[in-house]
């Protein structure tokens, strides 16, 4: 069997970064002061410890012992359910091997479950994370970002950079806020949909979702014109 070439990481990440760009611009600007607004970031981003390779990328693997590793960031609405979400992947073999590496694209937000706010989390003022910072033109209106627990569903599509897209269901649980008790491992879940295979066991990965918040502005006090009184008919003569 030919082995895959692999792509230096940096290059890979470059490619989604752009991705991302792209898809995040293209976010209605509707969406923007929705209170169902997420950001969504995948084991990617300032969640990674560069002393501590569990933190990234995030990998789930099968009963078969190959695994698929995935990173990326993206932004949905959890109640119109869209979505701009995209990241890479790497599928490697039992004895760690690459088999695929390519990117990866949310094509339907199925569901999001929240599970609250972080304890003891307060709200951040902006993110460089925020959709509206990479929108040209938007500069009134600050977002509000709060570090919040939840398992997101969505529909994505593997493109490998050499080999066949395929489609798969990709589970994103981070273990913030009311987790409940199955739900306490953070991390991820994928399952092709070409042949059922499920990779289930959550090896690593930190997850985090942001909700973003519109800062609401008090409008500035027009001062009031003081009213000088009339001199008295005496003063004037």
């Amino acid at each position: 069997m030919l082995r895959l070439r692999v792509f230096p990481i940096r290059a890979i990440n470059e490619a989604a970064l752009l991705c991302l760009t792209l898809a995040l611009g293209g976010l209605p600007a509707t969406a923007q002061g929705n209170d169902s607004n997420y950001i969504l970031i995948l084991a990617s981003g300032f969640l990674c410890d560069p002393g501590d390779n569990t933190t990234c990328p995030a990998m789930a693997k099968a009963n078969q012992g190959d695994s698929y590793e995935l990173s990326g960031a993206g932004i949905f609405d959890a109640q119109s359910k869209s979505e701009k979400v995209t990241g890479t992947f790497t599928h490697k073999s039992p004895n760690g091997n690459a088999l695929e590496t390519g990117v990866w694209l949310a094509s339907e937000l199925v569901s999001f479950d929240s599970y609250g706010a972080a304890s003891n989390a307060l709200p951040r003022r902006g993110t460089g994370f925020s959709p509206r910072a990479m929108r040209p033109g938007r500069t009134q209106g600050a977002l509000r970002s709060m570090p919040t627990g939840g398992l997101a569903v969505f529909r994505i599509r593997l493109l490998p950079i050499q080999g066949v897209p395929t489609n798969a269901v990709l589970q994103v649980n981070c273990a913030l806020g009311e987790v409940p008790r199955e739900r306490s491992v953070e991390g991820i879940r994928l399952t092709l949909e070409r042949n059922g295979t499920e990779f289930s066991e959550e090896v690593g990965g930190r997850v985090m979702f942001l909700a973003m918040r519109p800062e609401v502005s008090t409008p500035a006090k027009t001062p009031t014109q003081q009213t000088v009184p009339e001199p008295a008919e005496s003063q004037r003569n």
